[in-house]
This record gives C-alpha cells, structure tokens and sequence, in this order.
C-alpha cells in the first residue's frame, strides 16, 4: 500500500482489527476467519517473537492484506516490510521509522497524542496518524478538539475502542479508521475461536457500512 493510498484505503476499511498472536500457528485460521467476516486485513503486532512469522504468513494468503503493529524501530520496521507488510504502524511517532517505510513504498501510521506530533508528522509528509491511547488520551471528545486545527489530517484512534463507542468515533471528522483489538483478542486466539472472532468482525463491518458518511480528509 502507496503512502499516497493509505486515507483513502483505511476509510474503506473503517476498523482495523489490532491482533497480538502467540501462537503463528493460529494465523491461517484467524485471517480465514477475518476474511468470512468481510474485513479481509489486520494490523499484527511485533509484540510477541511470533508478530513476524504470521505477518509471513498472513501476506502469503490471496487477497489479505497484512500489517506490522506496535513497530518501534527503524530496524524492526525494514524486518517486516521484509516479512510482507504493506503498512506499519507504531503507538508513537520516530522520524527512521517513517523514513524506513516511506523508502520502501509502504504506507505507515504513527501514533500522535498531542499538536506538537500532529505537526511533526505532517512535516514527514504524512496525511494518517494513529491518535493513541485514544481512551487515555481523551476518548472521542479529546479526539474531536485535538483534530479541529487539523483540517488536512486524519485519524486512526486506537487503545479502548469498542463497540460500545465505535459509531461515536466513527462519526467524528476526519476519522478514516479505528483500530479495535476487541474483534480478535488473544483469549480467542488461544482458545481457537475463530467462528466468535467472524462473527465480531461482521458485525463490525456492518456498522462500518452503514454509517452516516463523514467527511474523511
């Protein structure tokens, strides 16, 4: 994914399901699961030794579309840019980071809590940020002042997204996105339970596609 493509390819997405896997065994089962739940892409997290080998497999798989979360550094970022990952995106904001995926033709989110990093990031050329930990960091109210002096930025808010306030994010503009781990967390992927994580994933597609469009920036 062209950094150029990745607002209008997130807002077409409008969740993006966050996933920490123990296991690199169970990432067959979750991306069929995600793609029968409409939402064919995830974002998976290097926040366990087995983040690369299932975003090896994941990219593997026709027609998914995988991703490289919680991505610190410069070099964790090339690793999985290696391993198939056609986006990065990190919980804060490093300037090698982003240089190390816009080089290599990859679209990356960084995360922003503040002005001061919304403008850093604009200065990088970027267009997306993630706002995180979007509960902490003032939940949709937060999100909705912090965006205003904003207009050419959008916004992925991650960390406390649920479906109890999911429409309320979804309805704020300049939001292309959320990211929710609520639609794949770990205790299902332990226990195999990819029937449960479809279903969370049809769900939240639904309320995707039928919200009142926003305007995305």
């Amino acid at each position: 994914m062209r950094q150029d493509d990745a607002v209008n390819t997130f807002g077409g997405w409008g969740v993006v399901p966050v996933v920490v896997i123990g296991d690199a065994d169970t990432t067959g089962g979750l991306c069929q699961a995600l793609v029968a739940g409409g939402m064919p892409w995830a974002e998976i997290t290097l926040r366990t030794p087995a983040g690369l080998e299932a975003i090896r497999i994941a990219s593997s798989i026709d027609g998914f579309t995988a991703g490289a979360g919680t991505v610190l550094t410069a070099q964790q970022a090339e690793e999985a840019i290696d391993a198939g990952a056609e986006f990065i995106v990190s919980p804060g904001l490093s300037a090698e980071v982003v240089r190390v995926a816009l080089s290599a033709g990859v679209a990356v989110v960084p995360g922003v809590a503040t002005g001061t990093e919304i403008i850093a990031a604009s200065d990088l050329g970027l267009r997306l940020v993630k706002f995180f930990p979007a509960g902490q960091a003032g939940g949709p109210a937060g999100l909705r002042a912090l965006s205003e002096p904003f207009g050419a930025m959008s916004f992925m808010p991650t960390g406390g997204v649920s479906p109890s306030n999911l429409v309320e994010y979804l309805g704020i503009s300049g939001v292309a996105a959320v990211g929710g781990s609520w639609i794949a967390p770990a205790a299902l992927l332990a226990e195999a339970q990819f029937t449960e994580i479809e279903e969370r994933a049809r769900a939240a597609r639904t309320i995707v596609t039928t919200r009142t469009p926003t305007c995305h920036r």
